[in-house]
């Protein structure tokens, strides 16, 4: 690796799993950087700060994103062993599927196209591996391989441990009030900072200091429920898979696993509240994620809620991440849409790679987007040097 400053400087706004995982795979590729957020590394108030996200190959009728999970078990491979730790789980995923579902369509098509193994259970797999799932007479249930649970609170620790160690230089609770793009500048708390370019991951407050992205992305305010499940199923869930309920109603559940609670949340997104306002769920967001729950779980009643958390991130019409650059200087970054974290290596690096000039800036929006088939993402990510 070249000497940590011999690219170039860059600054990174945000603290979350894109720029800290971008800020990551800049020094990779020989730059410093200066990372910038309004509040604490990590920012607790951040899209990216959660006991636990799922991953997974099974992406359904988003084509483009399935192709690109391959790549992003390898990055954060790349991660792992740069860190000196794995906050992986490897898991399976389970999907309940209510009827007949475009969704399976999919899945069948991506994860034979990747020779990623699935298969459907039968009655008695369910009721002994998956007790605390309600079936109706339609219903079946599609377990794929090679998915699991991510720990992010621990990714992003160490990941600013790593950070500091190559020299990065950290700028917490400095709230940047202004972007110039031509010259790779912003101002913060009344200073000007200069680098050789700036990069945009500001989460859900991207569009404050990226103004025409307003048209695009929109923060979302989203409720979840972190869960004791009863007595009597609490060894089930010790043993369980991640677990997701792709109709009619979204709903995804990540298992009292690794020291993380019962999580579950649904796949509704609210388009609407200020990330700087309260955090505090109100008694209709709170009953949505219970009506999925009775929808997913057998005697969803008996389950004791621990924590009603609020949390917010962007998203768009069709959930595409925007990946783009901004200016002469500039980048602007914004994986979320519900499903960013489980890429949020890859992104990164896919970005610090098109800085570096390995890829161009039309090939890493159209990556970023989905938009490529199997082979050409496969293709473009051998360039990017990630892994």
């Amino acid at each position: 690796m070249k000497s940590a400053a011999s690219n170039g400087r860059i600054l990174v706004v945000g603290a979350g799993i894109a720029g800290l995982s971008t800020a990551w795979a800049l020094t990779r590729q020989g730059y410093a950087v200066e990372i910038f957020d309004q509040g604490p590394i990590p920012n607790p108030r951040s899209s990216s700060h959660d006991e636990h996200r799922i991953t997974r190959h099974a992406y359904g009728t988003q084509e483009g994103y399935a192709y690109m999970m391959p790549q992003a078990f390898r990055a954060y491979e790349a991660m792992w062993r740069d860190i000196g730790a794995n906050h992986h789980l490897p898991t399976s995923a389970c999907y309940l599927v209510r009827g007949e579902q475009p969704w399976y369509d999919g899945v069948r098509l991506t994860l034979s196209t990747m020779d990623v193994g699935f298969r459907e259970l039968d009655t008695a797999a369910i009721h002994a591996r998956l007790p605390m799932v309600r079936l109706d007479e339609d219903t079946r249930v599609v377990e794929t391989d090679k998915a699991g649970i991510l720990y992010p609170i621990r990714i992003l620790t160490d990941l600013v441990v790593r950070l500091a160690k190559d020299g990065a230089i950290f700028h917490a609770d400095t709230k940047v009030s202004a972007i110039d793009p031509e010259k790779g500048t912003l101002t913060a708390d009344g200073k000007t900072h200069a680098g050789d370019a700036i990069v945009i991951c500001a989460g859900a407050w991207v569009s404050r200091l990226v103004p025409s992205l307003a048209r695009t992305v929109t923060p979302s305010r989203q409720c979840i429920l972190y869960l004791a499940p009863p007595r009597d199923l609490a060894e089930a869930w010790s043993q369980a898979p991640v677990i997701a309920d792709v109709g009619p109603q979204i709903t995804y559940c990540l298992p009292p696993r690794g020291n993380a609670r019962l999580k579950i949340g649904d796949h509704h997104f609210s388009r609407q509240g200020d990330p700087d306002g309260d955090r505090i769920a109100r008694q209709d967001e709170i009953d949505a994620v219970i009506a999925c729950g009775r929808q997913t779980f057998k005697d969803f009643d008996s389950y004791t809620i621990l924590e009603r958390k609020i949390c917010f991130y962007t998203v768009t019409d069709d959930e595409h991440f925007v990946v783009e650059p901004l200016g002469a200087k500039g980048w602007v970054s914004s994986p979320c849409s519900g499903h960013g974290f489980k890429l949020g290596a890859l992104i990164g690096a896919g970005l610090a790679s098109a800085i570096a000039g390995h890829v161009t800036s039309t090939e890493l929006s159209a990556w970023a987007a989905g938009r490529l088939p199997y082979d050409t993402s496969s293709a473009l990510f051998e360039r990017m040097r990630i892994a």
